[in-house]
């Protein structure tokens, strides 16, 4: 078995497409992230859905994120396991996933019936009531809604991670090394003359 002594090499704990999508559906917060006029990064954390392989959220469009993402589309969302909510299935995947990809603005009225439905019945799983009152909250006229489409995913699978530490897990159950595990890493070992790994 494999077993690692530091934490330094992590992107050989990917998740499996499978993992992807219970995270993502399971999951109530993202935090939404994309560049100011100026340039500076900025991140807000959202309600979110999972729906056709992107990443569904909302917000009014007088808030400066609409104005910077219409400017540029290009956005990153994380989406961690410290967003399940209390009572959670067991064996859910654990670790988190920033997904970089373009977001564009909907705003027609088939696309905010389906998500506000969507996005109300996901966090009000037990109470009809309660998705009611989010629906009615949700469908307001200065919103709008943002979908990103993935083009890269940057994976933390913390169960892989946690087998790894242990040695409970196969070098054949660990990911590929990506580039920054494997030239940057050891350009920056051979900067303090440390041998290459």
């Amino acid at each position: 078995m494999a077993q690692t002594h530091d934490h330094e090499i992590v992107s050989i704990y990917p998740f499996t497409e499978a993992e992807v999508d219970q995270l993502a559906n399971n999951s109530n917060e993202c935090v939404l992230m994309w560049a100011t006029k100026d340039g500076w990064p900025v991140g807000v954390t959202h309600a979110f859905v999972w729906h056709d392989g992107k990443i569904w959220l909302t917000f009014a469009e007088h808030r400066h994120r609409a104005a910077a993402i219409r400017r540029d589309n290009r956005v990153s969302v994380n989406v961690s396991s410290a967003g399940y909510p209390k009572g959670a299935p067991e064996g859910l995947p654990s670790g988190a996933i920033t997904f970089k990809g373009r977001g564009e603005f909907f705003d027609d009225r088939e696309t905010k019936e389906w998500f506000y439905r969507a996005l109300s019945k996901k966090l009000n799983p037990t109470s009809k009531e309660g998705e009611e009152f989010f629906y009615n909250l949700l469908d307001s006229p200065l919103r709008t809604i943002l979908a990103v489409t993935p083009e890269k995913m940057i994976m933390y699978n913390g169960g892989k991670a946690n087998q790894h530490m242990a040695g409970t897990i196969s070098e054949e159950e660990l990911g590929e090394r990506l580039s920054g595990d494997r030239e940057r890493m050891n350009a920056e070992r051979a900067k303090r003359g440390l041998p290459p790994r």
